[in-house]
């Protein structure tokens, strides 16, 4: 394996190198959340409902909290939608129950969509160890979800290593990011719309049917935010809407840094070229649904 330290100041992060890096192991994380192999095993301990088994994946790690610790944790989830749901699962299966069937589906989802060669290469192992090292500077003061998760041991097999390590990070800078979305007093749907308006984030339909949405929910959002200035009458952003989520993104940058100082320069580039590798060979093997990203 590659043994590096932190860069010295010489070579300095690039301002955006933690969001690329980011972005290929968020990815990654990504790819259980539309796993069937997710809904199979834990359809096996009882949770059947497709939003039932998202609640419980993402959530478990917490413990049996309620709805309302998972609505603010999640941000821009529906309040009513969450409730249908938590903490019933908790009477159906422990968060332990949950954690081992997650681990079993992450394990054959990775195989499947990245394949044996993959798994078993000291490629994986190398990712890993980057990833790991990053996520030591994390901290958990504010961050809910990312310290629920630190709590977990990290697992023996590279592969679930480096999918344990991309958690970490993901939602280290996941709830910084929510302080952020507070910050630029974006509401849950507002942010969501926003987002979308980018072409960055997903679909209504997607959020509508994930997130408890309604379409008079997403107007009266949309409403709200061409009445700031930041929409315009065919609901794409404004100049003043295109700074705000660019600001938004920076800050959120500037609150995740520290994993990425860590690591240093040198580190950040392998492990987003290792990283870009994984998500590619997911993408090509159909990770995702082809509708879920975009502005319609």
């Amino acid at each position: 394996m590659t043994s590096l330290t932190p860069s010295s100041p010489a070579a300095a992060l690039h301002p955006r190198a933690g969001r690329r890096c980011h972005n290929m192991l968020n990815s990654l994380h990504s790819t259980h959340y539309f796993s069937p192999d997710v809904g199979r095993e834990l359809a096996g301990i009882g949770i059947t409902n497709p939003r039932a088994v998202n609640f419980a994946v993402r959530t478990a790690a917490m413990g049996p909290v309620g709805a309302g610790a998972v609505t603010a944790a999640f941000y821009n989830y529906k309040y009513d939608l969450v409730a249908e749901h938590v903490p019933a699962i908790w009477r159906v299966a422990s968060p332990e129950d949950v954690l081992a069937a997650r681990a079993r589906a992450v394990d054959a989802t990775l195989r499947r969509l990245l394949g044996e060669e993959a798994i078993a290469s000291p490629e994986m192992a190398e990712a890993a160890e980057l990833a790991l090292r990053a996520a030591e500077a994390c901290s958990r003061s504010g961050r809910p979800l990312y310290a629920a998760h630190a709590d977990l041991p990290v697992p023996e097999q590279p592969h679930l290593a480096y999918f344990h390590a991309a958690t970490l990070l993901r939602e280290h800078r996941g709830d910084g990011h929510l302080a952020v979305l507070l910050n630029a007093e974006l509401d849950a749907v507002e942010a969501l719309v926003s987002h979308t308006a980018t072409g960055k984030g997903m679909t209504p339909k997607w959020i509508f049917s994930t997130r408890g949405w309604t379409q008079e929910d997403w107007d009266a959002a949309v409403e709200r935010l061409r009445a700031r200035g930041l929409l315009d009458g065919a609901g794409e952003l404004t100049e003043a809407g295109v700074a705000l989520r660019g600001d938004i993104e920076e800050a959120t940058d500037r609150l995740d840094r520290a994993p990425y100082e860590h690591l240093g320069a040198a580190g950040v580039e392998r492990l987003t070229e290792l990283g870009s590798a994984f998500i590619g060979a997911a993408l090509t093997a159909g990770a995702f649904p082809a509708d879920l990203l975009g502005k319609a």
